[in-house]
């Protein structure tokens, strides 16, 4: 019976983690820590290149919560395909996304593209855990055009206030609770006009 018991656990072990998407540590290209459900607990973030037979400028979101009964890291959300950027050491200077913890419980994702072409531009998505999930909490586009100086501009938009700033004027905008893995670049271009 011991026997049966302990092969039958293995194959749902198996299942389970063939499920699962395993992260090469090569593929990992930041990382930040910080307190994103307010539990007094080190939780991760980290921004991770695609596996190798997909697009290399779409990279994903992991965010790890810590599990309060036993201190350990648990996958809260994965998120592929999220933030454009160049993940190659070897690749342009001036795309490489970041990430960093701001505040006590949110996470600022940057992304950019100064240096290839005339349309130059970079974006910071906030990221805050709300009602037990992770939200967009704010986004901010900002772009300028290298050969005409009037081809600017830029737009601060807080999704939990609904607060928006374009080109550095109010515009009226509604809140939006907008979880991270519904976003992507063109919902921010949309709500800024672009």
């Amino acid at each position: 019976m011991f026997k049966f018991v302990l092969i039958v656990g293995l194959t749902w072990s198996a299942a389970f983690t063939a499920r699962a998407e395993q992260i090469d540590p090569a593929r990992i290209i930041d990382a930040t820590t910080g307190d994103w459900d307010g539990d007094g607990h080190e939780d991760l973030a980290l921004l991770v290149a695609p596996a190798d037979d997909a697009r290399d400028d779409q990279i994903g979101i992991y965010l790890y919560l810590r599990d309060s009964d036993h201190e350990l890291l648990r996958l809260s959300l994965t998120a592929p395909g999220k933030i454009w950027g160049s993940t190659n050491a070897d690749g342009v200077f001036g795309q490489e996304p970041s990430l960093k913890a701001i505040g006590k419980s949110s996470i600022a994702i940057h992304s950019q593209n100064s240096a290839i072409g005339r349309d130059r531009w970079d974006q910071t998505l906030t990221v805050a855990y709300r009602n037990k999930q992770f939200v967009v909490a704010g986004y901010t586009y900002n772009h300028y055009d290298t050969l005409d100086p009037n081809a600017a501009g830029s737009c601060d938009y807080n999704a939990l206030t609904g607060k928006l700033q374009k080109d550095g004027k109010d515009v009226k905008a509604e809140p939006r609770v907008l979880p991270i893995a519904e976003w992507n670049d063109e919902t921010g271009q949309t709500i800024c006009g672009q």
